[in-house]
């Protein structure tokens, strides 16, 4: 038996014998997590130590003209953004809590404390726009597809930002949610140099990702377009996911390398991704960038959110894996996976 069959008959082993599911509406007591008005269906809870929720009918994500309840998420708890298709990668929506099962650092969550489907959580996105010289006569067909994704997908409560990167980083439009703004942006990114993808990365994780102050929970992703060839970086690629994941950013990479075959630089496209719980997109034609665009557009919009709060927690900087699956086979999950801890203070 391979390692990988083994560590899944573990984890149902031990998702079977660990998480009960609550049946019933419960007050949360003044020594757990404050109550919150967000919609929470019922939801598992480890039974050694149980958080009880006030399940409420679970309903369709808001209108863009509602408000948006605040979220506020503790030190030791995790929110977990996470996307479910099927084999043909059809986005799978409208499931409940009871249909997936949790490890947080090889253990059972302590507690469940909410599941949201298709989660309307406010949304931190950044574009990153390979301006090297090997994507000169393609840049027109990106920056259009990425004028068209802002305006699909930014809703009130979003903000975005946009950056292009050669051998450096150009933040030309800082997060906002002005769609006329980010369009200058785009507009005043200029093609020529070498490419230092890893760099750019791993600053832009650090320096607008990680640095973010908001009042309550958001989802933060990137989106990188490029053909994922780096000649210049300082730091490897390893480095860059870890600040990624520091970061708790998803990265969706776009590739415009359309020749019939993939090189090295789609594969470098799709680690980075699959190590953040995003994807990777490779149009077959430079004008079908804007399909990836789409795609990502699509995902954004069916994701779930778990709440949770892992066992034997540790503010000790390290990095702890999560493995989240489909108790339906016919599903796949996608999320990140895994998360530092924070340092102690």
């Amino acid at each position: 038996m391979n390692d990988l069959s083994c560590y899944r008959r573990i984890f149902w082993a031990t998702f079977a014998f660990a998480i009960v599911f609550s049946l019933g509406a419960a007050a949360v007591s003044a020594q757990t997590t404050p109550a919150q008005s967000v919609p929470t269906p019922t939801v598992p809870a480890a039974p050694v130590t149980p958080v009880p929720a006030t399940p409420t009918p679970q309903s369709q994500a808001p209108e863009s003209n509602e408000p948006i309840t605040t979220i506020k998420v503790q030190a030791n708890e995790v929110n977990l953004i996470f996307t479910v298709t099927d084999k043909k990668g059809h986005f799978i929506t409208g499931l409940k809590s009871q249909s997936f099962g949790l490890l947080d650092d090889g253990k059972p969550p302590a507690a469940v404390l909410r599941f949201t489907q298709q989660t309307n959580l406010p949304l931190r996105v950044g574009v990153m726009m390979d301006t090297s010289s090997s994507i000169r006569q393609r840049f027109d067909f990106e920056q259009q597809a990425a004028v068209e994704f802002f305006l699909q997908v930014l809703h009130r409560n979003d903000r975005a930002f946009i950056e292009g990167f050669d051998i450096q980083t150009d933040v030309s439009q800082n997060f906002t949610n002005n769609i006329d703004l980010l369009n200058t942006g785009i507009h005043k990114l200029r093609p020529g140099g070498g490419t230092a993808m890893f760099d750019a990365l791993y600053k832009t994780c650090r320096d607008q990702m990680l640095t973010l102050r908001e009042e309550g929970a958001v989802r933060k992703a990137l989106i990188v377009v490029s053909d994922g060839d780096d000649n210049y970086s300082r730091v490897l690629e390893s480095d860059a996911i870890k600040m990624c994941q520091r970061a708790e950013t998803i990265v969706y990479t776009i590739s415009t390398n359309v020749s019939p075959s993939k090189d090295k630089g789609d594969d470098v496209l799709k680690e980075i991704a699959e190590a953040t719980g995003g994807q990777a997109f490779y149009p077959t034609r430079i004008e079908d960038v804007a399909v990836g665009f789409h795609n990502i557009e699509e995902e954004l919009r069916s994701q779930y959110s778990l709440e949770y709060r892992p066992a034997d927690f540790k503010t000790d900087g390290a990095f702890r894996t999560i493995y989240l699956q489909a108790t339906d086979p016919r599903y796949k999950v996608r999320a990140r996976k895994g998360y530092f801890a924070p340092r102690p203070q």
